[in-house]
């Protein structure tokens, strides 16, 4: 019996991969995975428990032991909403640093893999392609410039009423861009087989609709 479909759409932080999965997701009826949410539980349970984000083997006994759920948009972590907890900058690069090690991404590749449902998954995330989906039936990788992108951060986060500055926000995703694509562990980077897609000058609707017609040829 084949597997269900899964589009793999993986880039760096801030590239609107998150955005762009969840819709493509919602126009298809299939179900979403925000992997990047899994590092971002891990770097809170961490923090919550005391735990060096730099101990690796103590990070990844810590993990099967947490109870993640996603439900109606919300994720819950142990009984407790966390959903805008974990969106903080402060826990995004805690998450960072989390996600470098070998024994954290490695107790999570089993629960990313249990996402893979009927009638079909969109996997957003750094290695989704390369590494947890490598047989996705399409794989994309969202790119933009790092300006570009450390502008749309700096809208969502005073869009929500938390205060930024734009020149601080550049220099941490140029610093999360580095350890994500030097770490040893499932690096970011883009899978042979992957279309990339820029994306600093379109807008959402015109990234969602590339990759539904990347789907669409992919099946055809």
């Amino acid at each position: 019996m084949s597997l269900p479909p899964v589009i793999a759409i993986d880039g760096p932080t801030a590239s609107g991969k998150g955005t762009v999965a969840s819709l493509v997701a919602q126009k298809l009826g299939f179900h979403y995975l925000d992997s990047g949410a899994l590092y971002r539980l891990v770097a809170l349970a961490s923090e919550k428990q005391g735990i060096d984000s730099k101990n690796g083997p103590e990070l990844g006994l810590l993990i099967p032991k947490l109870l993640i759920s996603f439900s109606n948009h919300q994720i819950f972590l142990n009984g407790e909403e966390v959903t805008d907890t974990i969106r903080t900058e402060n826990i995004g690069l805690r998450a960072s640093v989390v996600a470098v090690h070998p024994e954290v991404r490695l107790a999570l590749v089993d629960l990313q893999r249990s996402f893979r449902q009927s009638p079909g998954l969109v996997a957003d995330g750094r290695d989704m392609g390369s590494v947890i989906f490598p047989d996705a039936v399409l794989k994309v990788f969202l790119t933009a410039t790092a300006s570009a992108r450390a502008e749309r951060r700096y809208k969502q986060l005073i869009a929500k009423g938390i205060s930024a500055k734009l020149s601080d926000l550049l220099q941490d995703l140029q610093e999360r861009d580095a350890r994500d694509s030097s770490r040893g562990a499932a690096p970011l980077i883009i899978a042979k087989d992957a279309k990339v897609l820029e994306t600093s000058d379109l807008s959402i609707d015109q990234a969602v609709k590339t990759v539904l017609d990347c789907y669409q040829s992919s099946i055809a």
